[in-house]
């Protein structure tokens, strides 16, 4: 019984993790990015944030994920957390065109509950492309969102041609509108283009 739990709480894992095939030269199989995982305080504050204010699409939700034994220790082993962790609910969202994003509400006993900023080790953001830098940013003071200073151009060096502007959610995760209507310097002679969402007509 607690063989057949624990396959398919890693096999939920497995599926979670975008695990595929395909050619690489590193990874193998490694195809791109699939997902972007983050913790969130309170599920329904990050969903109403992400679906109502960004617009980002639900998908699915599946949980909670917990060891079955007693004493086990398969979130220690299986994700390297507490092996008392409770994964209470995983919720995965389609923003746009990017890769997906799947947020994750926790219950740890040694859980931190301290929001990195982008100069910590281990401090995060994540950037949504939009088409006009200048609407986004009045879009999300218009919502009250804490929306740091700009848009700021890029006006030399390889990433001349974008224009940013950070922002935050609710509960001080940080988030980016980036902008790149024609692109960057660095693209006139780079052997590896980053990938974009933009309209490549645009």
């Amino acid at each position: 019984m607690r063989k057949s739990v624990l396959c398919s709480v890693a096999a939920m894992l497995a599926m979670t993790l975008g695990l595929g095939a395909a050619q690489a030269d590193g990874l193998p199989g490694m195809r791109g990015h699939d997902h972007t995982g983050i913790t969130v305080p309170d599920m329904n504050e990050a969903l109403a944030f992400f679906v109502d204010v960004l617009g980002c699409k639900k998908a699915m939700s599946f949980g909670p994920i917990a060891d079955p034994e007693p004493n086990g220790t398969f979130m220690k082993d299986a994700l390297g957390v507490d092996p008392k962790t409770v994964i209470k609910q995983i919720t995965l969202v389609r923003c746009g065109m990017g890769s997906n994003i799947e947020l994750f509400s926790y219950q740890s006993p040694d859980q931190k509950v301290v929001q990195p900023k982008n100069s910590d080790i281990g401090g995060y953001h994540i950037a949504f492309y939009v088409d006009d830098i200048k609407a986004a940013a009045d879009y999300l003071r218009a919502k009250n969102v804490k929306t740091m200073m700009g848009p700021i151009p890029i006006t030399e060096g390889p990433a001349a041609g974008q224009a940013i502007v950070y922002f935050n959610a609710p509960w001080g995760l940080q988030l980016e509108a980036i902008s790149y209507p024609k692109g960057m310097a660095y693209e006139k002679d780079a052997s590896t283009i980053l990938w974009t969402p933009k309209d490549p007509a645009k």
